[in-house]
């Protein structure tokens, strides 16, 4: 089986400020390094736009119509410090969402090995009612709830290795026991969330902060000690991967001097454990990533991994 890719032309259109680190450049150099010819067996999909039913299934509808009812009609509406909607904003965060339930679709089917689906805005930060972090909706909350409601999927693991923490798919499934979320980050950092000590009300949440200065040899500790050991003792029926790609070294917004490699390891040990447990089912989300040389090399050394597994 292959390995899925999914995108779309409209998150291009996702417009921020002059200057903003989440912008539309980061797909472009994504779609321009796997349209190299060693990404030629990718299958190709296009992301469709999330019904309010499906973005229901981790957000309240009353937030959902107000991020509708925001959209502006031209220029840019600030959110808060960090987060702009554009005119293209609404479409590019729904269909962000709906690239993931895509991917959760084809993989649980069976239809593909693993998929990848490359998006923005971003989704980690986004919490049940609260837009904010350069996220609108949680892409990996929705289809963590989705693989459990439509393909009964009993429990989901996400993998956050994302440089800022993921505050809102923690505080989605702070107190569900049949989601784990994992997650290593830089800390101090963004959003101030993301203690060793945040273990959720049912112990099925995962912190393990790095330092500043930290780089591969702490980051694969990090996993090979604290995260790797709870998703195996787990058992997912699917595993998520938030993928942010800001913990590269030539990354702005952080201070972790990951590379390339690191990326492509961490790939292939949740592709074990996904072997052991969940018949390969690997799905994986673009997070952070905010250096465009960085971004490219992290994105195809992560998807090069996974397309050895298909």
């Amino acid at each position: 089986m292959s390995t899925l890719y999914i995108s779309h032309p409209c998150f291009v259109r996702h417009l921020t400020p002059a200057g903003h680190p989440e912008r539309p450049d980061r797909i472009r150099v994504v779609e321009r390094i796997l349209e190299h010819e060693r990404f030629q067996p990718l299958a190709r999909e296009a992301s469709p736009v999330a019904t309010l039913k499906t973005l229901s299934l981790a957000h309240p509808e009353s937030y959902i119509r107000s991020i509708e009812e925001a959209s502006p009609a031209e220029g840019l509406l600030q959110i808060d410090a960090d987060t702009a909607m554009s005119p293209g904003t609404l479409e590019a965060a729904q269909r962000a969402a709906g690239g993931a339930v895509l991917a959760v679709d084809e993989v649980m089917t069976k239809k593909v090995a693993n998929a990848f689906s490359a998006a923005r805005p971003p989704g980690h930060h986004a919490e049940r009612a609260t837009a904010m972090g350069f996220c609108f909706f949680n892409n990996a909350a929705v289809a963590a709830r989705h693989a459990q409601k439509v393909h009964g999927a009993e429990r989901v693991a996400i993998i956050d290795w994302d440089v800022h923490h993921g505050n809102g798919t923690q505080d989605i499934f702070w107190s569900d026991p049949s989601v784990l979320y994992c997650s290593t980050h830089e800390m101090p950092l963004y959003p101030g969330t993301g203690a060793a000590s945040e273990t959720g009300e049912h112990n099925t949440i995962v912190n393990v902060p790095l330092r500043a200065g930290d780089g591969g040899a702490e980051f694969r500790e990090a996993f090979e000690v604290g995260i790797l050991p709870r998703v195996e003792a787990f058992r997912p029926d699917l595993i998520i991967i938030s993928a942010g790609f800001d913990a590269h070294v030539r990354d702005p917004l952080a201070n972790l001097n990951l590379v390339e490699a690191d990326f492509g390891w961490a790939t292939a040990q949740l592709m074990d454990i996904a072997d052991k447990s969940c018949e390969g089912r690997v799905v994986s989300l673009m997070e952070g990533g905010y250096d465009l040389e960085g971004l490219a090399r992290s994105v195809a050394a992560h998807v090069m991994t996974l397309m050895r597994g298909g």
